[in-house]
């Protein structure tokens, strides 16, 4: 959860100062940040790969945990070039007090998507599949995510 908040707090802080006509990031670099989640999925990919070759079973790579806040922090912020490219212009025609009410809106609506995810997550159902194949498909998602943000802005030319 605190990496959510952490990457959404960025988001925030991108789209209010881009609002206030302060912006931190150019328009063209928005699709490079992609690269934050495929650099991740890569190094998870690495470790999935490397504790195979040593021979550790699923479970005790299920049991090492899952990622950092901040990898956590990282991909939440990488994934949302597309909430700051909506949000600035809503922020700019709200004003102070209407971007509060949206901001306060957003973090307590980060907390229901949080704990929808730990109820789905602890189904016994999803939980096993997750504790099966969890370090797999955590690489396979964050590499996804970046080629999608990568390709999607148009990042090298794609």
């Amino acid at each position: 959860m605190l990496g959510q908040y952490l990457g959404f707090a960025a988001i925030l802080a991108v789209a209010v100062a881009a609002a206030f006509g302060a912006t931190f990031l150019p328009e063209s670099a928005i699709p490079y940040l992609g690269l934050l989640p495929l650099a991740l999925g890569l190094k998870a990919a690495w470790q999935v790969w490397k504790n195979h070759r040593i021979g550790e079973s699923d479970e005790a790579i299920a049991r090492e945990g899952g990622p950092s806040s901040l990898e956590v922090a990282s991909v939440t912020f990488a994934n949302g070039g597309d909430n700051i490219g909506v949000y600035v212009p809503v922020f700019t025609t709200a004003g102070i007090g209407g971007m509060s009410v949206y901001a306060i809106v957003f973090l307590l609506l980060v907390a229901v998507w949080c704990f929808a995810g730990k109820f789905f997550a602890t189904r016994p159902v999803i939980a096993k599949a997750l504790a099966r194949w969890g370090h797999i498909l955590l690489p396979v998602v964050l590499i996804a995510i970046g080629l999608l943000i990568l390709v999607e802005g148009g990042a090298f030319g794609l």
